[in-house]
């Protein structure tokens, strides 16, 4: 138990998984969304860069972006704007190194990241407006929404009530080898832009030499987000980091939506065995939405993603 059935179908003229994640992500444009930003400063002395789209509430939704976004993409506005309508402040925030300006500490971001969400957790409660807190993750947001709320659920502060996460690589070995090349050379030249600005920092513990014969995650990982962030190797890094093995220790309800097309995501990352095994996690499986895509209505700007989550954290309806 909980497999949910899916009722979400993507608009014909977007007919493959392809096409459901990259049209969404190029050419969706949201309107309506004011952002106040904080800088907020970390006991390791860094930095993490907050925006606050506040309505009066005393209910909040932090939202975790994908690999290589920050706030400002339309996956995240929208969904900002959904919780906003409902009455309920958002707080989206940009992973070190995503807000426009490198962090700094030699480490970044990974997908495992979960030290920071939980950073960000405690400084909205610290504001004392909150009684009800949500989290909502896209992809590597989503990994490290799982963790979080798995890894140590003895401590997870009683304000964090639900959560719903959308195209996760709950495996990220499986979904670091799915991902095409195509893709892969898209997030590597951002990649690579940050690392230089790095090497710029740290001259003599970035090396960037032959970077651009580097043509797939797990090289790079095991060159650089792995040393960079204490883990072995590559293989260390996916093993310690992914979301999966925590799954089981959730104590919030919690949604997962994984498209059955995502061009990101290998077999292992529809975890049914996991769900069937914890009442308080709630897989959905579309057979269609590609990547972070969901769109139901593109001219219509109408995303399931949107509507679900809503539906599943506010109406408590899985």
């Amino acid at each position: 138990m909980p497999i949910v059935a899916s009722k979400h179908k993507s608009p014909f003229y977007l007919f493959n998984g392809h096409l459901q994640t990259i049209i969404p992500s190029l050419f969706r444009h949201v309107d309506g969304v004011l952002y106040e930003r904080e800088r907020v400063l970390t006991p390791d002395d860094d930095f993490i860069d907050i925006d606050w789209s506040r309505v009066g509430s005393n209910e909040l939704v932090i939202l975790s972006h994908g690999l290589e976004g920050d706030t400002g993409r339309p996956y995240i506005q929208g969904m900002v704007k959904a919780f906003n309508k409902r009455g309920v402040d958002a707080l989206a925030w940009n992973y070190r190194s995503c807000s426009g300006e490198p962090n700094k500490l030699l480490r970044s971001y990974h997908l495992g990241a979960s030290d920071d969400l939980e950073f960000v957790v405690h400084h909205a409660l610290d504001t004392g407006s909150y009684d009800n807190i949500f989290l909502v993750g896209f992809s590597a947001g989503g990994n490290i929404t799982l963790k979080y709320l798995g890894e140590a659920p003895e401590r997870l502060p009683s304000e964090v009530k639900r959560s719903a996460v959308f195209s996760t690589p709950v495996d990220l070995k499986s979904s670091a080898q799915q991902i095409s090349r195509i893709y892969t050379q898209r997030f590597l030249k951002t990649l690579g832009a940050k690392l230089e600005q790095k090497r710029q920092m740290y001259p003599n513990e970035v090396d960037l030499t032959d970077y651009s014969i580097l043509w797939s995650f797990p090289e790079f990982d095991n060159r650089y987000t792995a040393p960079l962030h204490g883990f072995k190797d590559a293989d260390d890094y996916y093993a310690r980091v992914s979301s999966k093995q925590f799954i089981t220790n959730i104590k919030v309800p919690t949604l997962l939506v994984n498209a059955k097309n995502d061009p990101f995501l290998g077999p292992p990352c529809y975890p049914i065995l996991e769900a069937e095994q914890n009442p308080y996690f709630y897989l959905e499986m579309p057979n269609e939405g590609g990547h972070v895509g969901f769109t139901e209505d593109f001219r219509k700007d109408a995303y399931y993603s949107e509507a679900r989550a809503v539906k599943f954290i506010l109406e408590e309806q899985a």
